[in-house]
Parts: C-alpha cells; sequence; structure tokens
C-alpha cells in the first residue's frame, strides 16, 4: 500500500527543483534498479510489483505502481534514491564534455557510451540536462553507476585544464586522418546549435566526422551518434 503523501513525494522528483530540493532521484525497471543496488548509490525507498528481498522495500499493486511511474507504461519497480556528493574533478585521462546538450535521451545514450569506452568522467555545462532526470537515468540502463557527471562554468573549467581540447565541427580535420592522444578532453554541442562559439574559443583541436553520402546532404549527426564514432577513434590511437 502506498499513501497519498507518498505518491506527491514521488512524482514532484519528476521535476529537478525538487530532485536538488530533496537530494533524490528516481529510478525504475529492474535491471536499472539492481545496478544502482549493487553500487555505493544509497537505496531510500523501493516501491514494486516482485519482491526484491532488500530493506526499505513496499509491496504495491500495478494500478498504484503506475500512479507513481514515470512511464507510460510501468515497469515492475520503482526506487527512491540518494543523489551522491560530488566528489573533485579530475584533470588527466580522457575526459568527454558537454555543452547544453538538452535532450534526456541523448544525454543519458552518452553516459552509456562513456561506460562502455571507459569515460569515468562527463563533465557538463550547467544547461545540460540534469543526469537524475528519470528519462535520463532510465537511458543509461545502470550506467550512471559507474560515470561520474559533473556540472560547472565549462567556460572555465576549459581555461584551467591543462589538456588538449577537441572540438567536434563541420569543418575540422578529418578524424580518421588523425591521431589522437590518450589524453584529452573531447566537446560535443547542442543538438541544434552546435558548441557555442564561447566554448569554441576554449578548443586548441578541431577535428569532424567526414561525410560519405554521394549527395553530402546531411546536416549534422545525432550528437550521441557523433560522440560514438569520436570516442571511438580516441580509443583505437
Amino acid at each position: 500500500m502506498i499513501s497519498k503523501i507518498q505518491i506527491k513525494n514521488i512524482t514532484r522528483l519528476k521535476q529537478k527543483k525538487y530532485r536538488q530540493q530533496d537530494g533524490l532521484f528516481i529510478a525504475e525497471g529492474g535491471k536499472v534498479i539492481k545496478e544502482f543496488l549493487n553500487s555505493t548509490f544509497q537505496l531510500i525507498d523501493l516501491f514494486t510489483t516482485e519482491t526484491f528481498n532488500v530493506v526499505n522495500e513496499t509491496i504495491i499493486s500495478e494500478k498504484e505502481l503506475q500512479k507513481i511511474s514515470c512511464l507510460t507504461n510501468a515497469n515492475t519497480a520503482l526506487a527512491i534514491f540518494k543523489i551522491p556528493e560530488t566528489v573533485a574533478l579530475s584533470t588527466d585521462g580522457l575526459i568527454l564534455a558537454l555543452d547544453s546538450v538538452r535532450d534526456p535521451g541523448n544525454l543519458g545514450t552518452i553516459i552509456r557510451l562513456c561506460d562502455w569506452f571507459g569515460v569515468k568522467q562527463l563533465v557538463c555545462s550547467l544547461e545540460t540536462v540534469d543526469c537524475y532526470n528519470p528519462k535520463v537515468v532510465q537511458a543509461t540502463m545502470g550506467s550512471l553507476t559507474r560515470v561520474k557527471v559533473y556540472y560547472t562554468d565549462l567556460e572555465q573549467y576549459l581555461k584551467d585544464i591543462k589538456l588538449p581540447v577537441f572540438g567536434a565541427f563541420m569543418e575540422g580535420e578529418n578524424v580518421y586522418q588523425t591521431t589522437m592522444p590518450n589524453e584529452g578532453v573531447l566537446v560535443l554541442g547542442n543538438e541544434a546549435n552546435g558548441i557555442s562559439k564561447t566554448i569554441e574559443g576554449c578548443v586548441t583541436d578541431k577535428i569532424s566526422i567526414p561525410r560519405f553520402g554521394a549527395l553530402q546532404a546531411t546536416e549534422s549527426l545525432n550528437v550521441a551518434t557523433a560522440g560514438a564514432i569520436l570516442l571511438s577513434e580516441f580509443r583505437r590511437g
């Protein structure tokens, strides 16, 4: 059984201001929740139609689960976890930076890409969508437990770092003809506008993914798709 107060407190976490105020976020689905349970994230509450055999678990009906779910069709469980405290930013290795990426699905996919390619740190501008947005958490499929995501003044961060800063631009050097270093920052821009002029001023190396289509008619790649190709080239060296 779930109370009206609990429903109110859970559904308000769909909004960023309440996630920040309460220091909590929502995770849905058995696979995603198990990833968080097996990590250092702290479980606050778990509402499920099938037992997980953990503390703070409440068995509820499918109808009750649908009332609190962020999904059109609720999965078998919804959990509330505590947002962890931010640790210090690293300044070495391969780092991915996002300049105003707004789509939750794109951010979730990019976090999964970081996990796949062994990028442990994702640095986001303050305008980038919240990584604890329920849609982002869902799209990461648990990779959020292994990738540290930071929100900061991206311009200042890039000015201070002592690594080469690579930016994805249409007019950049062909990435397939460029030797990529083991360490550096790769910047990906906004879905509609690309990398902003402010952040462009911090880029030391402009790179591009060439088009091979006969008509050369496609304007651009999806930001997550571009990120996958570029991260692959960095790891290939």
